[in-house]
């Protein structure tokens, strides 16, 4: 555990860079974990869970979204440069693609009304898109 928290110390990437990670990474094991293993939740934003058509959407949801929450974990305990540009894009597009649909097909029971959504995704992406032009930055000053 020290070691890894040398890692990070050492590491060439920003703290609060880390940290917008982790808290992305979070929010997509939270969802893997509901597509999963919650599917009342499912159900009760709106989206149908009956019939085997809709459960393999589901799965093949978590499914891919598991690989992404993975992923992301791998690339942080790297602290490599490169991967975290390459994961923030992928955070990028799929941030910027959830900022149009979320507002315009909102969940049953999402938290907030569809004008607050689409503010906090552009604030998000906004963040993350710093974020990538700051590891950009980065690895250019490396090399």
């Amino acid at each position: 555990m020290k070691s890894l928290i040398n890692h990070f110390k050492t590491s060439p990437i920003p703290t609060w860079i880390n940290i917008v990670q982790i808290l992305l990474t979070m929010i997509v094991i939270q969802q893997t974990y509901q597509f999963y293993f919650d599917i009342d939740a499912v159900s009760s934003s709106g989206i149908t869970t009956e019939g085997i058509p809709n459960k393999n959407l589901i799965y093949e949801f978590a499914g891919r979204t598991g690989t992404m929450a993975v992923i992301s974990i791998l690339i942080m305990l790297s602290q490599d440069v490169k991967l975290f540009i390459i994961m923030f894009v992928m955070n990028v597009f799929r941030e910027g693609q959830e900022t149009i649909i979320d507002p315009l097909y909102p969940l049953a029971n999402a938290p907030v009304d569809p004008t607050t959504d689409l503010i906090l995704h552009i604030i998000i992406v906004a963040i993350e898109i710093m974020a990538l032009l700051k590891l950009i930055n980065i690895f250019k000053a490396k090399n």
